[in-house]
Formats: structure tokens, sequence, C-alpha cells
């Protein structure tokens, strides 16, 4: 089966020709005659609270599958479903949601993103203050055995942190940095101890400034750190954008941070037990404080290439990078390797998905 694609980013390079693929691999670039547009690789969005109209707190199994099919439209092949903080029984059963939808169709489950209970007040953003917690081990102990837990962000400041990040490092669980507090000094302390990225760079963190960097100084010095950013034109600037990309364009993953309402419209919705008003652009609790978005990868890809951003950079912030953290397959649309696919025109609109050289329908 031929793409009929002008062009593919081909690992770190833009391939002019047309991208077949034949048993659910890519089989050959560089084809002619070629078409119009371009493939790369599918997303992998690590923070997706919800999509389509479906809040993953309280989502059943079905309506899981539906979520994912809807995502994959948009280009996403991979995601990380992520619980805000809520009742333990509530994160209990959702865990447990997602491993009942696990493989069902549409976008993969990479696993789950628990995003609290172990969280700064100061910067607890949309999250219900009564329900956050010291970070403590035995509280997670249910929640990873109902369903496979791949990532934690949590404060490194609080008490009992450090020995948690270590635990849960040392489990394969990535550990992430956010909603926080922490002083460079303890931002470096989460890192040392095996936290590798940040939650939303920038966003529900202490503000960066000449002497006193914090989370987000600390994480954009150190090379062994990720950094996740939503790239909604919402939560940061262009200009904020454009320097962690310049600064960071080889360990720097996009995150939408969608809730329920992505996909919807306007309107009051759901963000766990948080109640939510969203417009046209963005989702805000009733004092103004964000509370997730409304942004799909792709227009987080349209966002990037409108502020100059190269293709290939944006593959590799839209895709490549969430692989290497979470390690994952690479999919660099080399033959051989999976063909999971998107397919822009020219104007980086989705004309076509392929998971698995599958079509998304």
């Amino acid at each position: 089966m031929r793409l009929g694609v002008g062009a593919a980013i081909v690992g770190s390079e833009v391939v002019a020709g047309d991208v077949s693929i034949d048993g659910g691999a890519i089989e050959a670039v560089g084809l002619s005659p070629a078409g119009t547009g371009l493939a790369i690789p599918g997303f992998v969005d690590l923070q997706v609270n919800g999509f389509g109209g479906v809040d993953f707190l309280s989502a059943g199994a079905d309506e899981i599958t539906k979520a994912g099919i809807d995502l994959a439209r948009t280009g996403v092949v991979a995601y990380q479903p992520t619980l805000i903080t809520g009742p333990s029984a509530t994160t209990l059963q959702a865990a447990g949601e997602f491993a009942r939808a696990a493989g069902a169709g549409g976008a993969r489950i990479i696993g789950v993103h628990l995003e609290g209970p172990f969280l700064s007040p100061q910067r607890a953003g949309a999250h219900p203050l009564n329900y956050l917690l010291d970070p403590d081990w035995r509280l997670l102990e249910p929640i990873m055995a109902a369903g496979q837990v791949t990532m934690v962000t949590l404060a490194p400041e609080l008490p009992g942190a450090t020995e948690l990040i270590s635990r849960l490092a040392s489990s394969g669980v990535v550990v992430s940095l956010g909603h926080s507090d922490a002083t460079a000094a303890q931002a470096g302390r989460g890192f040392d101890s095996g936290a590798r990225t940040v939650t939303h760079l920038f966003n529900a963190m202490r503000p960066f400034s000449p002497r006193d960097p914090g989370l987000a100084g600390t994480a954009l010095s150190r090379s062994d750190v990720y950094l996740g950013i939503i790239a909604d034109g919402v939560h940061v600037s262009p200009e904020v954008l454009l320097t962690v990309w310049r600064a960071a364009a080889s360990r720097t993953h996009v995150v939408t941070d969608a809730i329920a309402a992505a996909g919807m419209g306007p309107g009051r919705w759901k963000l766990g037990e948080v109640e939510v008003y969203v417009d046209a652009g963005s989702a805000r609790r009733k004092d103004g404080t964000l509370a997730g978005s409304v942004g799909t990868m792709d227009a987080s890809l349209r966002h990037l290439a409108a502020l100059g951003v190269p293709p290939v950079d944006i593959v590799a912030m839209t895709s490549l990078n969430a692989r290497k953290l979470m390690g994952l397959s690479e999919e660099r649309l080399t033959p051989g390797g999976a063909a999971d696919v998107v397919v822009l025109d020219d104007g980086y609109q989705v004309k076509d998905v392929l998971i698995g050289g599958v079509a998304v329908v």
C-alpha cells in the first residue's frame, strides 16, 4: 500500500518521495512518483485526562475505548491516561478500568499516569486540596496492583518524597516532578533520587527567577531530564515555547493535558470532581485557574510549525522523545519499523492515521 505523500520524516531527515506499507510495517521510503503532504511518526501523548466527552477518572472500559478511537483520529497512536487527584477509591476503580480497556482499539494505552495526590498545596492548580497527601508507598500499592502505573507526578519537597521517588524508579515507574513549590536544591535531590521528567514545565510550579530558578530552571539545566510541556498557545507563551525548543529540543515532549471537553466544544465540564468552564481555547475553574486543556496533538504540531520550529524537531517533540522516556520502541518510519503513521496534508492537517498499518476510521 502506498500513502501518496510527497515526503516523510525518517529518523532525523526529511526524505522526499512516497512511502509504502506492507504487513503492518514500513516497506520503503523515498518512492517515485511522489504525491503531496508529509508522513510522520504517530503522536505519543503522556498526559491525557480525558477526551471526546470522556473523563478518565470516572470512565468505564467502553468509554475509554471510545476516547482512544477519538484520540487516534487526531494522530495519537499511544497515550498515557492521566488520573488527577481524587478519592482513593475512585482512583483505584479507574486504574482497574484501564486494565480492562487495554488493547481494545484506537490509540494504544501505555499505562496509567497518576498526577497526584502527592502534590504541593501551594501549587495544586486545579487539583482538589482536600485530597492531597504526603508521599507514601502504601497508598500506591493497591492502585499499582489494580492497573499498570507507568508514571507518577509528585512534588519533591514533600516529606518522604525522595524515598518514594527512589522506590518508584527502582520499580520501573517513571517519576515526573510537578505541582511543586520546590527550590532548585529540592528539585535537584528529586532528580538525583531517580525522577526523570517534569509535568507541564512552568505551569503549577515555583516561578523561575535569577537567584531562585526552582524546578523549572533546574530541569532546564540538566541534560538528563526530559521536559513535558503544553503547546496549546495558552499554557505558555510563544517566547517560552521557543526558548525551550532552542535549549532542549532533544529532550522535550509535548503533552496536551486534555480533558473531556477536548474535541467537544465550549460549555461546563468535569475534570475528576472539579467543575471546569470551557471557552473556544481554554479550560478553567470558576476562579480562572487553568484546569487542563482542550488542545490536541495535531493542533500543537501546527502551533509549533507556525512558530518556525522545523518538522524534524516537531516530530522529536511530539513522538520520539516521549518514546525514549517511556522505553517504547522508536517508530522512526524506517523500513521494517511498525507503521504507526500520521499523514498530513500541506497545511499540516491530519489526513490519515495508521496504527500498525491499519487505517483509523
